[in-house]
């Protein structure tokens, strides 16, 4: 099961509009693969997303 990244629940669910647009200007707070919570660093040049089970996404 696929999760979304800025609000955590379940992506297939309808009422993901806002989550979209929200993903487009900030980075994912939580892992799409489990659910967890990320860690999450912002930089002027970007930003990096780390889950303790999956790893680390850059944007």
């Amino acid at each position: 099961m696929d999760f979304c990244g800025q609000c955590g629940e379940p992506a297939a669910e309808s009422g993901h509009e806002r989550c979209a647009a929200r993903a487009e200007l900030e980075p994912p707070r939580y892992c799409g693969h489990c659910r967890r919570r990320m860690v999450v660093q912002v930089v002027p040049t970007g930003w990096s997303a780390r889950c303790v089970e999956h790893g680390t996404v850059t944007g």
